[in-house]
């Protein structure tokens, strides 16, 4: 295939339709941690050649210092006060794919601004997934207390536009299914096998 007839497939196929219809809206991540906001969100907004984003990284250069040293030294609700301040500038930035942290949506002012400025993507894992993904970091200080989190937080995430199961599979498969899924909420008319 000739580079042009590439370049005219990838024109013409549901990633550049997605970010057409998208304008200046997000693509928002949400989830528990562990869920695969960021590593799915990289691979995705590589598919839509639009950027990514990580909030948590962003609060953290914001802060200057950690997310566990912020919540050591200042305490959850400081910290949640500025990941609201920090979500709410960079839904001024689309489009992009921003990945959110845990919690971020348990703020009403942020799924607000999240409905109004993005479309949500919800990466739903099991609980035992989400355990065998955490347990191995250091670097989340709410990660013993998902058993806890995870039932409250649940129907909260579930009011997200699209819903995505995060499992064992290669990342490239929740992107695909993300790919698919985004089509309806963008209205975008899609044929028997997800092409617009």
């Amino acid at each position: 295939m000739a580079n042009s007839a590439i370049q005219k497939t990838a024109e013409n196929g549901p990633e550049s339709a997605i970010v057409r219809a998208l304008g200046a809206r997000s693509i928002v991540l949400v989830g528990m941690m562990g869920a695969g906001k960021s590593s799915v969100g990289r691979r995705l907004a590589v598919r839509l050649a639009i950027p990514f984003v990580d909030a948590d990284s962003e609060i953290e250069s914001a802060a200057g210092m950690t997310i566990p040293e912020i919540f050591d030294k200042h305490g959850e609700s400081y910290f949640r006060s500025g990941e609201a301040r920090v979500i709410a500038r960079l839904l001024d930035n689309g489009p992009q794919v921003l990945a959110t942290g845990g919690g971020s949506i348990m703020d009403q002012n942020t799924r607000d601004l999240i409905h109004i400025k993005g479309i949500s993507v919800w990466l739903k894992a099991d609980l035992d997934v989400l355990m065998k993904r955490t347990m191995r970091r250091s670097d989340r200080p709410l990660a013993e207390k998902i058993k806890e989190l995870l039932p409250l937080r649940e129907p909260v995430y579930a009011q997200s536009d699209i819903v995505v199961q995060s499992r064992d599979e290669p990342h490239d498969t929740i992107v695909d299914e993300i790919i698919v899924l985004l089509q309806k909420p963008l209205g975008i008319a899609a044929d028997a096998e997800g092409k617009p």
